[in-house]
């Protein structure tokens, strides 16, 4: 028997497959537009978000953050920053798995915020991970002010995508799009 069921598995492919086609096909052209690096943050945050509550399960997210980058590569061979966003994945599963799944997702209010909060610090750990590795040093002191601000505005893109992942959850939830008993194991 296997880790994840096909429900979950789904889950999982259809979010990396999602971050990665809208990383391909749009980011590049907002990043050309704004010079923000937010957007990837915040579709990588909400699906996360979504792939969470969907699965509960330890390793769901990291799978997910892997899966996309995995078809990141492929899509966008040289775009070697996304990177951060498999660590940002990976430390979102983990802590997420630490504070416990019913602690964040089943408890309103308190659960949406630590959501958010968790969002932002991963999405900062990212944006910290590629303006140190992954960016042109010069770029970052010319455009954003050095890496703590590159990060700090990653931090942003993380929290308008925690926000959007909470709202897509509770609307789930509110419309019983999954029933508790089939979600909980």
């Amino acid at each position: 028997m296997s880790y994840f069921n096909s429900r979950e598995l789904a889950a999982i492919s259809l979010s990396a497959a999602l971050w990665a086609v809208f990383n391909w096909l749009v980011s590049p052209i907002f990043w050309q537009l704004t010079h923000l690096p937010i957007l990837c943050d915040m579709i990588g945050v909400t699906v996360l978000i979504v792939t969470l509550w969907w699965t509960r399960k330890r390793g769901a997210g990291a799978t997910m953050g892997i899966i996309a980058t995995l078809l990141n590569f492929i899509l966008r061979p040289g775009a070697f920053h996304f990177l951060g966003f498999t660590v940002a994945c990976i430390f979102f599963d983990v802590t997420s798995s630490l504070i416990g799944y019913r602690q964040i997702l089943d408890k309103g209010l308190t659960g949406s915020i630590s959501l958010i909060v968790l969002s932002v610090v991963s999405t900062t750990i990212a944006g910290f991970i590629i303006g140190n590795f992954f960016m042109n040093p010069g770029f970052l002191a010319s455009a954003f002010g050095g890496v703590l601000v590159f990060a700090a505005i990653h931090g942003g893109g993380g929290l308008i995508g925690g926000v959007l992942g909470v709202v897509i959850v509770r609307g789930l939830e509110s419309r019983m799009v999954i029933p508790r008993a089939v979600r909980l194991h």
